[in-house]
C-alpha cells in the first residue's frame, strides 16, 4: 500500500479554558509555548483584540500536542500571562475572508466542545501534501484541497510563524460535506516544517522526560468498527492489523489505535467514551517512566496502567483525554 503518510503529526486538546489547560500541563510535566491569541482591531484607530482561536504546543522533534480553546470576541476572554498577542497583518480586501475563515475555525472548536471536552483533532504527517491529496480523491475520500497554513514557532531569536501546507478531511455525508470535520473530529494531513526549523525550536526539554507523540486511540461503537477501519486504511496507505481486542495502523515510529467501545476498558481500565465516535487518548514516549511516574505521583495525579502495562493519567484528571506515557525504549 502507499506511504505518503508516515508518523503522527499532533492531537489537538481542546478545553474551555487555557488557563486551566496550562495548568493541567504542566502539572502533567510538559513545558509549554506560550500561547499565541490572534488578534485584531473591532475598528480602525482601535487596538487588537484578542478572538478567533488560541493556541500552544508541547513540541517533540518531529510531532506536538496542541492545546486549543476559543476566544470570545466581545473582549472578555481570560488571557493568560505571557500569551502571545499576534495581530492579524493583511490588506483591508483579504480581511473578509480571513474572518470568514477564522469564524469557522471557531464554529468548529465550539461544536467540539458542546459534545466534550477532551481530543478532538488528529494530524497525521505527510511528506507531500499535493501527491496524497490526488490519492485521497482518486480513493473517493472527500477533502478541501491543500491549504498553506501559518504555525508560530517559538524559537532562540523570536516567535516566527512558518508555512506549513495541509488538507483537511471532510465527511462522507453530503450534509456535512465543506465541514472540515469526519464523525470522530476534524483529521488532516500537513507536511512537517523544514528540519533546521524544528531543530530550533525551544520548549522541548520535557520534566515529563516526553520525546515524542506516538499513539492516538479512537474509540468507535462496536458494529461501526470495521467500516472506520476501512476509513483509516484509506486515510493512511495502510493495513490494519489486530492487536488484542483492538485495531492498529502502524506507522513510522507511531501508531493509531482503532477500538470498540465495548473493549475500552480492557485496554485502559476505568475509561468511558464521552460519546461515539471519540478519540480517547494519546500516547507520549518517554525517556524514564519511572521518573515520569515519580513527577505525575508527587503533582497529585491518580496513575493507572494499561492492558500493555503502560501508565496513564484518566481523563477524568486530565481535562477530558487519557494521557498514556509509553517506555521510548
Amino acid at each position: 500500500m502507499s506511504r505518503d503518510i508516515n508518523h503522527l503529526h499532533h492531537v489537538g486538546h481542546v478545553v474551555s479554558d487555557m488557563e486551566e489547560g496550562l495548568e493541567l500541563y504542566r502539572r502533567l510535566g510538559f513545558h509549554l509555548s506560550p500561547p499565541a491569541y490572534p488578534a485584531l482591531s473591532p475598528a480602525e484607530g482601535e487596538p487588537p483584540r484578542p478572538f478567533g482561536a488560541a493556541n500552544t504546543h508541547a513540541d517533540f522533534p518531529r510531532s506536538f500536542v496542541e492545546l486549543m480553546t476559543c476566544v470570545s470576541d466581545d473582549g472578555s476572554a481570560r488571557i493568560p500571562a505571557g500569551a502571545k498577542i499576534i495581530p492579524l497583518q493583511a490588506p483591508p480586501e483579504h480581511l473578509p475572508r480571513i474572518m470568514q475563515a477564522i469564524r469557522a475555525t471557531v464554529a468548529r472548536i465550539a461544536a467540539c466542545l458542546a459534545r466534550f471536552q477532551g481530543l478532538h483533532i488528529l494530524v497525521l504527517g505527510a511528506p507531500d501534501a499535493a501527491a496524497l491529496a490526488g490519492r485521497l480523491s482518486a480513493e473517493g475520500v472527500r477533502h478541501g484541497g491543500v491549504n498553506t497554513v501559518q504555525r508560530p514557532v517559538e524559537t532562540a531569536e523570536g516567535l516566527r510563524m512558518a508555512p506549513v501546507r495541509l488538507l483537511e478531511l471532510d465527511s462522507g455525508d453530503p450534509e456535512e460535506a465543506g465541514s472540515g470535520r469526519v464523525p470522530e473530529g476534524r483529521i488532516a494531513m500537513a507536511e512537517d516544517l523544514q528540519a533546521e526549523l524544528l531543530q530550533t525550536q525551544l520548549h522541548m526539554d520535557h520534566p515529563n522526560g516526553a520525546v515524542d507523540l506516538v499513539d492516538s486511540v479512537l474509540c468507535v461503537a462496536e458494529a461501526d468498527l470495521p467500516e472506520v477501519e476501512r476509513r483509516y486504511e484509506k486515510y493512511t496507505g495502510r493495513s490494519a492489523r489486530a492487536d488484542g481486542p483492538t485495531r492498529v495502523l502502524d506507522l513510522e515510529g507511531s501508531r493509531i489505535t482503532l477500538v470498540a467501545d465495548s473493549d475500552l476498558e480492557a485496554i485502559l481500565p476505568g475509561e468511558r467514551a464521552p460519546a461515539l465516535p471519540a478519540f480517547v487518548a494519546y500516547a507520549v514516549a518517554v525517556r524514564d517512566v519511572g521518573a515520569a511516574r515519580k513527577l505525575l505521583e508527587e503533582n497529585g495525579f491518580p496513575l493507572r496502567e494499561s492492558a500493555s502495562g503502560d501508565i496513564f493519567v484518566p481523563a477524568s484528571a486530565a481535562l477530558g483525554t487519557a494521557v498514556i506515557f509509553r517506555s521510548a525504549g
